[in-house]
C-alpha cells in the first residue's frame, strides 16, 4: 500500500512571521545558530513572542553540519527549560539539528517514563535559506565530527507541526549559498522523480519544483532583492520537501552526504558536482544505441520535455538534454564542476575511496535509487566527480 505525507500547515508569503502571535503557548525554546543572534536577525522571531507575552530562551550552539555533542546539548538545555513549544529558524542545519532535540528528547522521555504519553511539544520551523526543504520532511542529517560521518536520520515524528516561509528572511543571503542551496533544491526534485518510491503525488510536487528552480534560480543568484524569484525559490524548496519525504532519494544524496562528512564539501555544492554523473548512471544508457529503455531514463527525458529543454520524443536525446541543461545551470551560478577544484588532494581522495564507497551504499537514500548500486560503480560515479569526467 502507497502513502502520501501531506506534511505540516505551511504558512507562505511576505510578513509571515506575525504568525508566531496566534502560538498558544506561555514558553518557548528557540533553535537558532550565533549569526542569528550576533546580527539581531532572531529578533524577528522574538518580536513576535514579547507581543504575545510569550516567554523564551534562545539556544544558539548550531554549527553547520551540527555535530552529535551539540544535539546532547541542545536536549538537555530544552529540558532544563521545559517549553511547550520549539521554534528553530535558520538554514538547513539549525532546523535539523532541532528536529534531532525534539525527537531524541521526546524517545528518552517515553524511557524515563516507562511508556506513558509523552506532553507534546509543538514544533515551527522557519527557513532562512531556500534549500533543505528540512521544514516539512522527516529528514535530519547530524554529523559525527571524529569520524567524519553525517548521518541522514529518517523519522516521522520529526515532521515540524507549522512551517512558516517568509521570502523576506532569505533577500540577503549571500550569492554562493544561494547557489549551494538552490542546488540542492534540484537534486531534491529530480531524485523524488525517479525515486524507486515516486508516486502520481510525488511525481506532481517534484515537476513543480524543478521548473520553479530552473526559471527562478539564476534570478535570485544575480540580484538577491528580486522578491519575486526569492518567493518562487523558497516555495520550490518547500514543495521539494514535501515530494522527497514521501518519495525519499537516491544515491546523488548518498555520495554528496559522506563528500560532506568526509571532505566538509557543502551539501549543494557536493550534490551539483555529482548531479550529472548520477543522471547519466541511473539512465544506464548508451546514447542512440538502445530501443529499450529503464524506467528512470524515461522519467529524465520527461523532465527535458516539461523544461523545454529537447523538442525530441527520443528517450536517449531527452537524458542527452537534461545532462546537458544541469550542466549549464550549475556553471551559470558559479559551482565548479569536479572535486579536484575543490583543492582536494587526489592521494587523500583515493586513500578515502573505498571507506567512503562503503558508507554510501549503507546510506539511507541509497535504497530508493532507481538503479541498484554496487560498490565497484560508485567508485567509478566518485572517479568521474573528481575529475568531472
Amino acid at each position: 500500500m502507497s502513502t502520501f505525507n501531506v506534511g505540516p500547515k505551511v504558512y507562505f508569503g511576505k510578513g509571515e512571521l506575525k504568525k508566531l502571535r496566534e502560538i498558544n503557548c506561555k514558553r518557548a525554546f528557540v533553535v537558532t545558530d550565533p549569526f542569528m543572534v550576533t546580527s539581531g536577525f532572531i529578533n524577528k522571531v522574538t518580536e513576535h513572542l514579547e507581543a504575545s507575552d510569550i516567554n523564551y530562551e534562545i539556544f544558539s550552539e548550531i554549527v553547520p553540519d551540527p555535530p552529535i555533542e551539540v544535539v546532547a546539548k541542545g536536549i538537555k538545555a530544552m529540558d532544563k527549560y521545559n517549553p511547550d513549544v520549539l521554534i528553530t529558524m535558520g538554514g538547513g542545519s539549525a532546523i535539523d539539528a532541532a528536529k534531532s532535540i525534539i525527537h531524541f528528547r521526546t524517545l528518552i522521555k517515553k524511557g524515563l517514563e516507562k511508556g506513558q504519553e509523552a506532553k507534546k511539544t509543538i514544533f515551527i520551523a522557519i527557513p532562512t535559506t531556500s534549500g533543505t526543504g528540512s521544514e516539512v520532511t522527516s529528514f535530519s542529517v547530524i554529523t559525527d565530527k571524529k569520524l567524519n560521518m553525517k548521518y541522514p536520520l529518517v523519522e516521522e515524528e520529526m515532521i515540524p507541526d507549522i512551517a512558516i516561509l517568509d521570502a523576506e528572511l532569505v533577500k540577503s543571503v549571500p550569492k554562493p549559498i544561494t547557489a549551494d542551496t538552490g542546488i540542492d533544491v534540484l537534486t531534491h526534485g529530480i531524485e523524488a522523480y525517479v525515486s524507486k518510491n515516486a508516486t502520481d503525488y510525488t511525481d506532481a510536487l517534484a515537476e513543480k519544483s524543478i521548473k520553479l528552480v530552473f526559471k527562478y534560480l539564476q534570478r535570485a543568484y544575480k540580484d538577491g532583492s528580486d522578491m519575486e524569484a526569492r518567493e518562487k525559490m523558497h516555495n520550490a524548496s518547500c514543495i521539494a520537501g514535501l515530494a522527497f519525504t514521501n518519495a525519499s532519494l537516491g544515491i546523488n544524496h548518498s555520495m554528496a552526504h559522506i563528500l560532506g562528512g568526509r571532505f566538509h564539501v557543502s551539501h549543494g555544492k557536493a550534490n551539483a558536482i555529482v548531479l550529472p554523473h548520477v543522471i547519466e548512471y541511473n539512465a544506464d544508457i548508451k546514447f542512440n544505441a538502445r530501443k529499450e529503455y529503464t524506467k528512470a531514463a524515461v522519467k529524465y527525458a520527461e523532465i527535458s520535455k516539461f523544461l523545454g529543454l529537447t523538442t525530441s520524443n527520443n528517450v536517449s536525446d531527452g537524458v542527452k538534454a537534461l545532462v546537458s541543461g544541469v550542466k549549464s545551470l550549475i556553471k551559470s551560478v558559479g559551482i565548479v564542476n569536479k572535486i579536484k577544484d575543490l583543492n582536494i588532494n587526489e592521494t587523500e581522495f583515493e586513500k578515502n575511496l573505498s571507506d567512503i564507497c562503503d558508507i554510501a551504499l549503507k546510506d539511507g537514500c541509497t535504497s530508493t535509487n532507481p538503479r541498484e548500486a554496487c560498490k565497484e560503480d560508485l567508485i567509478q560515479l566518485f572517479r568521474k566527480t573528481y575529475n568531472g569526467k
